[in-house]
């Protein structure tokens, strides 16, 4: 249905994006504008290590006040609370998440949490963040511009998540050279994130005529720029092409839910420990056949094909990624675990057709 026929509410964050070449330089400027000047730098011990990362500590100079370079996949719930604890101690006034898509949700998670217990929560859009955010990444996950965050429980090994209007990062800035350290595997799983966002705001009943048109957009874009980037790693006009592929998929995530997929991505991830985007690319074919009604003729159109599934697998193959989840790991009691847990899981009640537990074990299987 389209969402025109409902009725539907746009919402816009105050945000700025810094697209281009050796973008991390322009960090004074920015931080400045935001009028933030102790710093908590959120990233990898790796990312920190990197010629990138000590570019992103020069460009911050004096005001870096606080380092946690101890992010991991999937964000556990401990590493939040010891995020936390480093905002307090130093009295930190702004973040920076240089990283992956773990790196932005949990600087987004130091963010809420903070405002919650300053009692300062944002309420509407129109609220400024009492702890601003920017976001620098390095991967195609679309986190850097979303204003939810998940985390996982390592005790229960499932995923839960929060967020509100202010927890939106205020700057994401997209620098293309830090993009090339990406290695080829890592840049499929991730650009098969960006792609499944594309296509799942594609589909969304809560999708606005903006989002739908920025989702469409990012389909044909990133459909064309990753396999040149898994073919060159060193291309850097592939790697443009391919991060801005990726800020499409963030923006349409602004004001699309996500379905199905996405909720047992989450929870596949949760379990397992799979990377999220291995999740996404693995189980994406079989939501798309599972939600084969909802696929509009311009989203087959943006995927290049009358079977926008197989397109999607063909695709997968092309990227040389494992197509079943039993390849990665996965085993026939996490599936039966993960439809269990799927009637609980909010992006899976948000699909556009009714997903039961039968149904989510069937997807599962599908892909096993």
């Amino acid at each position: 249905m389209s969402p025109s026929s409902t009725g539907w509410t746009h919402t816009g964050y105050a945000q700025q994006i810094v697209f281009g070449s050796r973008t991390i330089e322009r960090l004074p400027e920015l931080t400045r504008a935001l009028g933030v000047r102790r710093v908590l730098l959120v990233t990898t011990a790796g990312r920190l290590a990197s010629a990138d990362g000590q570019r992103v500590v020069a460009a911050l100079g004096r005001s870096l006040a606080s380092t946690f370079a101890e992010v991991t996949s999937h964000v556990p719930t401990d590493l939040v609370q010891s995020a936390l604890r480093n905002a307090r101690r130093d009295a930190i006034d702004g973040i920076v998440s240089f990283g992956g898509g773990s790196c932005a949700d949990l600087a987004k998670a130091v963010a809420f949490f903070t405002e919650q217990e300053a009692g300062t929560p944002g309420a509407s859009f129109f609220d400024r963040p009492a702890v601003p955010h920017l976001s620098i990444p390095t991967t195609y996950s679309g986190a850097e511009l979303t204003a939810h965050f998940g985390m996982t429980d390592p005790r229960t090994r499932q995923k839960s998540g929060a967020g509100g209007p202010t927890t939106a990062p205020s700057v994401a800035i997209y620098d293309v050279e830090a993009s090339a350290e990406l290695p080829a595997r890592a840049s499929a799983e991730t650009g098969m994130n960006a792609l499944a966002h594309c296509i799942e705001a594609a589909w969304s009943p809560a999708r606005t005529p903006e989002a739908e048109a920025i989702a469409l957009a990012g389909v044909s874009r990133i459909v064309e720029a990753l396999p040149r980037v898994v073919d060159a790693p060193d291309d850097l006009d592939a790697r443009a092409r391919m991060l801005e592929g990726a800020v499409l998929g963030g923006r349409c995530l602004q004001n699309a839910s996500m379905g199905v997929h996405h909720g047992l991505s989450q929870l596949v991830g949760g379990r397992t420990g799979i990377p999220h985007g291995l999740a996404n690319a693995v189980i994406l074919k079989g939501a798309m056949r599972f939600n084969a009604g909802e696929v509009s003729e311009s989203l087959a159109l943006a995927l290049g094909g009358s079977d926008p599934a197989g397109a999607v697998e063909a695709l997968t193959e092309r990227l040389s990624l494992p197509s079943t989840l039993s390849e990665v790991g996965v085993t026939g009691d996490d599936i039966h675990a993960v439809a269990r847990l799927s009637q609980s899981n909010p992006n899976v009640r948000a699909n556009p057709r009714p997903c039961a537990e039968g149904d989510a074990l069937a997807i599962l299987e599908g892909v096993f």
